[in-house]
């Protein structure tokens, strides 16, 4: 089931199963995934895209080896909070894939998280092509700390 509200989301969520964060691009998918507790993000991978089936294949892959209870998409929003094509192709892909898979899905304002993971590793002096092999999944990580931080916000408050 797919959720915009991240409080409704993280009661849809099995006890003890890790999440993972996904940045979708045109050509790749950066792959992150949480530990069981839900407090560290962690890159994991870039898959590069094929067709659907191929990266919804690999997907469910990661998703059954790392025990995952939930999905957290990067969305693309426009600098000024709007949704353009990118966004809809998101929730596409999302819609898609909450045919193949049964567990709580949800997004996660993407805006500057590639700024963010680019500046990371050139802080880490990670030379340039380095950096082109790892920066989705990198990326995918801030999305899914940032979910992962406002998770444990909401379960303090809670």
């Amino acid at each position: 089931m797919i959720f915009d509200d991240t409080a409704e989301f993280m009661a849809a969520l099995p006890p003890m199963r890790s999440l993972i964060g996904l940045d979708l691009g045109d050509k790749t998918i950066g792959v992150a995934v949480s530990d069981m507790f839900l407090s560290v993000a962690t890159p994991l991978e870039t898959v590069r895209r094929k067709k659907f089936g191929v990266d919804a294949a690999r997907l469910q892959e990661i998703i059954t080896h790392r025990t995952v209870g939930g999905i957290v998409l990067g969305l693309p929003r426009n600098m000024d909070g709007s949704e353009g094509p990118r966004c809809q192709s998101t929730r596409a892909f999302a819609r898609n894939f909450e045919k193949l898979w049964d567990g709580p899905v949800t997004f996660w304002d993407e805006r500057l998280s590639t700024v963010a993971a680019e500046r990371a590793l050139l802080e880490a002096d990670t030379t340039r092509k380095r950096r082109s092999e790892v920066i989705d999944h990198v990326a995918a990580a801030y999305i899914l700390q940032g979910l992962l931080d406002r998770l444990r916000v909401l379960r303090a408050q809670g």
